[in-house]
């Protein structure tokens, strides 16, 4: 069984000849910040599932490098697939929020979608990705989500038409008949079940873009009776395959 050497833990995006080779800024905080020094025994992840027990074999600063002793896959990881796709808000610290929490519960792919009703028309992904990577370490995941390039809604509806797996859109429709609650959706489906959620902006999505995503396979749901912000409402829909899919 592998314990943990600590709960630190360090990214490693080259695993190479038995070796997690540290870029410069993990290396910095390893050595520089927390001391650690040749010989002592690290926790490193790869950002694509495996988690590695290391001993540090090369304590430089600006590339530091460790042998790998044991490997964990899988590890931290969850048996289904989930993309959210969320209007980035007009406030960026409200997307980095629900960036962060929604890495710490469990996401695959976030993918930022603009709308005809949307206040942010640009969207720099980098930094959102820096987020996810330190909450995926925080959180103890090895798996770091994929935070896509910025498209239209319409885009993404279009590119998204033969997915396979359950595909849904939050919104509010005039006629509540045509919504079930997310928690209904997802009742039955199996641990491995591929998840799509469609989160509008503060003004929702327009009236065409929701026809255009029930027209190619997208189910109208709705999180409950409160009204929510973009991102409580992304987080809130992140929640609750969280925990219908938890084992």
């Amino acid at each position: 069984m592998l314990y943990l050497c600590s709960m630190e833990i360090f990214y490693a995006n080259e695993i190479n000849g038995g070796l997690a080779l540290l870029d410069a800024d993990e290396s910095a905080h390893c050595v520089r910040v927390l001391r650690h020094r040749v010989g002592d025994e690290v926790t490193v992840v790869d950002g694509i599932g495996n988690m590695y027990r290391c001993r540090l074999s090369d304590d430089s600063p600006k590339g530091a490098a460790a042998e790998i002793l044991e490997t964990v896959p899988g590890w931290g990881g969850h048996s289904y697939s989930l993309n959210m796709a969320v209007c980035p808000t007009k406030n960026n610290d409200r997307f980095e929020w629900f960036v962060e929490k929604a890495t710490e519960l469990g996401v695959d792919v976030v993918s930022p979608v603009i709308g005809e009703r949307s206040e942010r028309k640009v969207f720099k992904a980098e930094r959102s990705r820096k987020i996810a990577l330190s909450a995926m370490k925080q959180s103890l995941k090895a798996k770091l989500p994929l935070v896509e390039e910025p498209v239209s809604v319409r885009d993404f509806i279009l590119g998204h038409s033969g997915d396979s797996g359950v595909k849904m859109i939050c919104y509010c429709f005039e006629d509540e008949t045509l919504r079930r609650s997310i928690k209904d959706v997802l009742e039955g489906l199996p641990s491995d079940s591929a998840v799509t959620v469609l989160i509008g902006p503060e003004g929702d999505f327009s009236p065409d873009e929701a026809r255009l995503a029930v027209g190619h396979g997208f189910v109208p749901v709705h999180l409950g009776p409160s009204r929510l912000r973009t991102e409580t409402a992304a987080v809130t829909a992140v929640t609750a395959c969280y925990l219908h899919f938890m084992e």
